[in-house]
């Protein structure tokens, strides 16, 4: 009887683990499964980039065929959600894309190509903006190319005047909106159309070129920026941005340089990696890394980031001050902390945030052409007014110094020790120089700021 009974047991215990190792497998398979609920596209100067919203990771392979050319996409237990018939593949390699279930469970995506492509694939997880995602970068040419120049291209020894050029960074772009604001307003959207302003201005002044980290609608790799800077040999990067926070109440414009402890330890990692010994230090690319030993290498890079430092501060400092007069300043001196934009050891770099765009007044002026236009005027006089009184040898503006005086107009809310300060010359010395018998001076009043 007791073994009956026991037999019957173990038959029962053997029924309900098996009942459960396939409710377990059941369950298990279904959290593998994904659904890509969106596809997004954005287009760059030198690749094309695909953005699959997921709802969950994926595993997936890509891999290039030819004749014809097509780029497959395969994803291990996914279905497809959307319909991509929407996309606007115009200015892009892809001329269609099509899709179909494989091994019941698996998808897989064909793009076809009007042209071969370097394909590169890589997931991103889960954050507070965006589910997983997959992104999948086509670069044109069959190659990952690098925008824009190389240092030898634009280091030529021709002895024409150059003009100092202003290489200006839109926050954000593509997929990562930055912070976003009342009525859905991106980041992204402000800076860029700010920026572009800012190369306008620049490009129409004499002696100034501006030259756009991206010009559109696309991401660019944060250590990639400063790398454009350096390949188009900026006198200057100027990274603009929105700024965001948890009180509405936050207000105000506000200018970072690199901190210190960031120098000091972007010295050490600058020199630790390899490919860097053959960069151009000091500005006019004339100092190479790659014949030093370890000692003088050091000195020398920590020489140009002390210079390239104390100049970011000089800029940021003339910026933040014209841009006090056409907003409330968050902070009236400048900041300085360790974003990835201002880690070029030989381009002064400053980062402006040129309001809340978390405040609902601030946004919506941010959001404004005429607002815009304003900004990006106190963001270009700034730093022409900084090269201005100390323009870089070989550039035009220096020439123009040697045969010509500086005229300073004044503005509301100069004074006469902050100019003597700007121009790096003495209260006293503008005043003999002008016959000025005080410190007084007056809206539209012309000073006469001596060079010597």
């Amino acid at each position: 009887m007791y073994r009956y009974i026991e037999r019957r047991m173990r038959r029962w215990t053997a029924r309900v683990l098996i009942s459960i190792a396939l409710g377990l497998l059941l369950v298990s398979e279904a959290a593998l499964s994904a659904t890509i609920d969106g596809v997004r596209l954005w287009r760059a100067p030198d690749h094309t980039r695909l953005v699959f919203d997921l709802s969950g990771p994926v595993e997936h392979k890509v891999f290039a065929l030819n004749n014809p050319d097509r780029l497959v996409i395969d994803l291990a237990r996914t279905s497809l959600q959307y319909a991509t018939d929407s996309l606007k593949l115009t200015s892009t390699p892809i001329k269609g894309l099509r899709s179909a279930a494989r091994n019941n469970s698996d998808l897989r995506i064909v793009l076809d190509l009007t042209a071969s492509v370097k394909p590169r694939s890589f997931l991103l997880k889960r954050n507070e903006q965006y589910g997983d995602r997959l992104v999948v970068d086509l670069y044109d040419g069959g190659s990952a190319q690098t925008v824009g120049k190389t240092v030898s291209d634009v280091v030529t020894p021709s002895k024409q005047l150059r003009d100092v050029v202003i290489v200006i960074d839109p926050g954000h772009g593509g997929e990562d909106p930055g912070a976003i604001g009342p009525n859905r307003l991106h980041e992204k959207k402000v800076v860029l159309a700010i920026s572009r302003e800012v190369k306008r201005l620049a490009d129409r002044e004499p002696g100034y070129s501006g030259i756009l980290v991206r010009g559109d609608d696309y991401y660019v790799p944060l250590v990639k920026r400063p790398q454009i800077a350096r390949q188009k040999r900026a006198d200057v990067l100027v990274s603009i941005h929105a700024d965001a926070f948890h009180q509405a109440s936050a207000n105000g414009a506000s200018v970072y340089a690199l901190s210190r402890k960031g120098a000091t330890s972007e010295t050490a990692r600058y020199l630790a990696q390899r490919e860097n010994r053959a960069d151009l230090i000091g500005g006019a690319g004339t100092v190479s890394l790659n014949d030093k030993d370890e000692m003088l290498a050091h000195v020398l890079l920590d020489l140009s980031m002390t210079a390239t430092l104390d100049s970011s501060l000089g800029i940021g400092d003339s910026v933040l001050k014209a841009m006090g007069k056409v907003t409330r300043l968050h902070k009236r001196r400048v900041e300085q902390a360790r974003f990835v934009v201002l880690k070029s050891p030989d381009i002064p770099s400053i980062l402006v945030e040129t309001g809340f765009i978390s405040n609902p007044t601030e946004a919506q002026r941010l959001n404004q052409p005429a607002y815009q236009r304003k900004m990006a005027q106190a963001i270009f006089q700034g730093i022409k007014q900084y090269f201005d009184a100390q323009p870089p040898i070989g550039t035009l503006l220096a020439s123009r110094q040697v045969h010509s005086k500086i005229v300073h107009v004044i503005s509301r809310g100069d004074t006469l020790s902050e100019i003597a300060q700007q121009y790096r010359v003495s209260m006293q010395a503008i005043q003999s120089y002008n016959n000025l018998k005080s410190t007084n001076v007056r809206v539209g009043q012309r000073i006469v700021i001596p060079l010597s």
